[in-house]
């Protein structure tokens, strides 16, 4: 079939590049946003999508919305079949859902309807699901809410949301060849999706990445996994933005001990300390939460770059002050 292929980052470019490399379909357009200011100066960038189109000399249309009279001029006149969408970062419009013959299907990093929104992959992390996967569905107007033509299930494990997106592309892209293929020999039927089991997964924003002491340490680790890459979490030290990076929930210490002369807690420290309180001390940086305490691992201060928690500690001049906003 000849398809057109929506997408934006490089996710998206991934998969476009096993599309290109199976060779069992044609692609005879590609549709991305346009290019975004990137760096210190604002210099604009190409989206990898764009790129790699570029380099494979692919019709190519950048529009930072479907809706426009352009994009439907240029979707109704390629000749193509079908289209497939993997993160264009944009609805597309119901007009356009009837423009080819097969319609549109899209790659979601969910198992749907679970996870229906921009976010999947971090709300799955965030919410501590066992397992997440991939579906490739139908495009319809209502978000996310189209009938599903594959379902593939993966452990989530302890994998951040960057580590855990990175093995579901591979994964989203045999099922895309796959739907692909079916769809062209007439085989492949969606399931339509059930109204039970509905959660939405919008686009995480710093606010939401904002750490709050008071939760348990076991949910504000799966919000620093969610939210690495982006928006990564992160709380007030000393007044300043600090990043975490990386956690993990602690055990051991059975009781609170003493202050050193340095006035830090002594090597007893940590079953006692309340939210947002800190312990330093055997290699170890402990933050007291409302059940438990959180061991930081991968920590990034303000106007510095990633390290390991205990250099950051090993630094300081005195404890540490942490806000829980």
């Amino acid at each position: 079939m000849r398809l057109i292929f929506a997408g934006t980052p490089q996710v998206a470019a991934d998969t476009l590049e096993r599309l290109l490399r199976d060779g069992g379909h044609v692609v005879a357009g590609v549709l991305t946003r346009p290019d975004a200011p990137v760096g210190r100066h604002r210099t604009p960038q190409l989206s990898p999508v764009a790129a790699l189109a570029e380099a494979n000399g692919l019709p190519l249309l950048k529009s930072a919305t479907a809706k426009s009279p352009e994009v439907e001029r240029w979707v109704r006149g390629i000749g193509a079949d079908i289209a497939a969408v993997v993160a264009y970062g944009g609805l597309i419009p119901e007009p356009l859902l009837g423009a080819l013959e097969h319609g549109w299907v899209n790659v979601h990093y969910s198992l749907l309807p679970r996870w229906r929104g921009a976010a999947p992959v971090q709300h799955a992390v965030m919410a501590g699901d066992q397992t997440t996967g991939v579906s490739v569905f139908e495009l319809v107007a209502e978000l996310d809410a189209g009938p599903v033509y594959q379902r593939v299930e993966v452990p989530v494990g302890q994998l951040s949301a960057g580590e855990l997106l990175a093995a579901l592309v591979p994964i989203g892209a045999r099922a895309l060849l796959e739907t692909l293929d079916g769809i062209a020999a007439g085989t492949a039927v969606p399931t339509p999706q059930t109204d039970a089991g509905v959660s939405l997964a919008p686009k995480l924003t710093p606010a939401s990445a904002r750490i709050d002491w008071s939760r348990p340490a076991v949910e504000i680790e799966r919000q620093i996994r969610g939210c690495n890459p982006a928006p990564m979490a992160w709380t007030l030290v000393n007044g300043e933005r600090f990043r975490v990076l990386a956690a993990a929930v602690a055990g051991g210490y059975s009781q609170l001990g003493a202050a050193g002369e340095d006035g830090f807690p002594g090597e007893d420290a940590g079953q006692g300390l309340a939210p947002a309180a800190a312990f330093i001390g055997a290699g170890q940086v402990l933050v007291g939460t409302g059940a438990g305490r959180l061991s930081l691992k991968v920590v990034q201060p303000a106007g510095k770059r990633p390290m390991p928690a205990a250099d950051w500690a090993r630094g300081l001049r005195e404890p540490p002050v942490i806000d829980n906003g």
